[in-house]
């Protein structure tokens, strides 16, 4: 889809901001220090990705530079707490130990513009006695879509839950088992075709991933042959598919002004190692003998 002319691009100087503000929507107040999100992901429309690749380690520099003042002027004393009438109301923010990660990437969304910035960033919490051994992830979203900025509500996560079931009616030809930012889960396959990605509006799962936009909200088809037993897998996403760190074969030609399906599939062994765009792996495995 082609956008106007008169679509306001997203500047370099714009995403640093927006890097910035998501840090402050992410802090995290302990009792003697406060926490910052270290790892940062910033989603562009590809013709702000074309526009700006060429200064993205630029961006990247200047967006850590910026990152280091905002945490010194949130840490700096009033000039109450100089004079020793006030008491500092919040603990100071903690420098992250690996210093601040910054990646710029290409937004494959198809609802994205010129100009919108979608940035996920993460922040590691420790572990918390009353919900048992294990380190927590809080992870934030902010976005500027067609200037307007919004939050969303941050999310916690316990590295160390046990696996929880998917749907479970009826026989169950695999079993999927993977992690996503909700944690361990296992998917019972029940139908001999399931859709797998992101969702959303517009787009049906049935095996529906919590993780980052580089996953296509319909990535893949894995269909199951009733007659052989045999599983195929068709790639429907932008950034790829792979079978035991093969590259499938994609299945959309983008090359035009609309997409096209090419019905292209690969088979798929009895166990697998699937990945989707190289951030997240699903682990297949048949339940059929044979």
């Amino acid at each position: 889809m082609d956008h106007p002319a008169a679509a306001h691009p997203a500047t370099a100087r714009e995403i640093i901001l927006e890097v910035v503000r998501n840090m402050r929507e992410g802090l995290e107040p302990l009792h003697y220090s406060t926490l910052a999100p270290a790892v940062y992901h910033v989603y562009l429309h590809s013709e702000d990705m074309d526009r700006l690749r060429g200064i993205v380690p630029r961006i990247v520099e200047e967006a850590r530079r910026a990152l280091d003042e905002e945490l010194e002027r949130l840490n700096k004393a009033s000039l109450g707490e100089r004079l020793k009438i006030a008491r500092r109301s919040e603990p100071k923010i903690a420098l992250p130990e690996g210093g601040w990660q910054v990646r710029i990437l290409e937004n494959t969304d198809d609802d994205v513009a010129p100009g919108d910035i979608v940035i996920y960033s993460e922040l590691a919490l420790p572990a918390k006695t009353e919900m048992g051994a294990g380190s927590m992830t809080k992870r934030i979203a902010t976005r500027r879509m067609a200037g307007v900025e919004t939050t969303a509500a941050p999310r916690y996560e316990n590295a160390s839950e046990p696996a929880e079931s998917g749907q479970n009616h009826g026989t169950a030809w695999a079993v999927i088992e993977y992690e996503d930012n909700g944690g361990r889960k296992t998917f019972q396959m029940t139908r001999d075709e399931i859709v797998v990605g992101r969702g959303g509006r517009d787009y049906w799962t049935d095996l529906k991933l919590d993780t980052l936009p580089d996953v296509s909200r319909e990535h893949f088809r894995l269909r199951r042959d009733p007659r052989s037993g045999q599983f195929f897998l068709k790639d429907l996403s932008r950034l790829g598919t792979t079978i035991n760190g093969e590259r499938a074969p994609c299945s959309m030609d983008y090359s035009g002004a609309e997409k096209r399906d090419l019905n292209v599939e690969a088979p798929v062994p009895p166990q697998a190692r699937i990945g989707l765009a190289d951030v997240l792996f699903l682990h297949f495995r048949s339940t059929q003998n044979g």
